[in-house]
């Protein structure tokens, strides 16, 4: 894995993630405190399963990883098959990653989706990732509540999005709630400006007055309050951008980048970027320890 500390190059951009999001989505908000500071904090007495993972430090294990699943596009292209082939072979990573995160302890999972800019793609790509999608949750809901999983949506759950995305969406959510093993988010219709654009809208709406928005403030009205921030972003593709993930949340974040395209992403490749985090001394504007 070539790991990057920082990002090279400016955000933004088109992704080739598996699906993304917008709006107040997130399903319930639970508690409203959240992570003031933008690391969710490494979990203590985790412990770490299988020799892939050796060198991890299970008492240094990020709480919560969220990645952009870059490179389906590629993937397919590279083996003459249509793109929307690299999705669907996407769906095997994600579950194997969803698996890793378990065996390691990390209880926190968020994945970027579906862009807002997702939209400007193919109209046959548009109606094949929201349909995949769909079908997805319909598929491994099961699953997932099995293992203990609690499924989330963060994004724009009132703009363009089908009837029956949004009603497999609160059936996964519903179905899963009370699991607590893991949440897996999904950035679906999600762009990172649009989150804090609707915070603020929201304060606005609700007559705060200027004086009155503050970081906690808006903290408290993006899609997903409660949601820790990430200890570790890892984007695949070798790609060096954030493209508008998690913008608000990631001002602490450790960034991994590799050069596997997300459909060949499996979980040793999840545990060679929690060793690279464990390498970092995070100091959140301190100094070196």
């Amino acid at each position: 894995m070539r790991a990057v500390s920082g990002a090279n190059r400016p955000s933004g951009g088109e992704r080739e993630g598996v699906s993304g999001a917008n709006r107040p989505s997130g399903g319930e908000r639970e508690g409203e405190g959240g992570a003031n500071r933008p690391s969710g904090g490494e979990r203590e007495g985790t412990t770490v399963e299988g020799a892939e993972a050796e060198g991890i430090d299970p008492g240094r294990v990020p709480a919560h990883v969220a990645c952009v699943m870059d490179g389906n596009g590629r993937w397919a292209k590279a083996r003459g098959l249509a793109r929307t082939d690299g999705h669907t072979e996407g769906e095997r990573a994600l579950f194997d990653t969803v698996h890793g995160a378990l065996e390691m302890g990390i209880t926190w999972l968020t994945v970027y989706a579906f862009s807002t800019e997702n939209w400007n793609r193919p109209v046959e790509e548009v109606r094949f990732l929201m349909n995949f999608n769909r079908t997805l949750m319909r598929r491994r809901r099961d699953e997932l509540d099995e293992m203990g999983v609690r499924v989330r949506f963060i994004g724009r759950r009132d703009w363009r999005l089908p009837r029956g995305v949004l009603r497999s969406m609160e059936d996964g959510m519903e179905r899963t709630r009370a699991n607590r093993n893991l949440t897996l988010t999904f950035a679906f219709n999600y762009g990172g400006r649009a989150e804090i654009v609707d915070a603020v809208r929201a304060l606005v709406e609700a007559g705060t007055p200027a004086g009155k928005i503050t970081e906690k403030a808006i903290r408290r009205h993006l899609y997903a309050p409660d949601m820790p921030d990430p200890d570790l972003v890892i984007r695949t593709s070798g790609e060096y951008r954030i493209s508008n993930f998690l913008l608000w949340e990631l001002a602490y974040s450790e960034l991994v980048f590799t050069p596997v395209l997300w459909p060949d992403f499996r979980r040793e490749h999840l545990v060679e970027a929690v060793r690279e985090f464990q390498s970092r001394d995070r100091r959140f504007g301190g100094v070196a320890r």
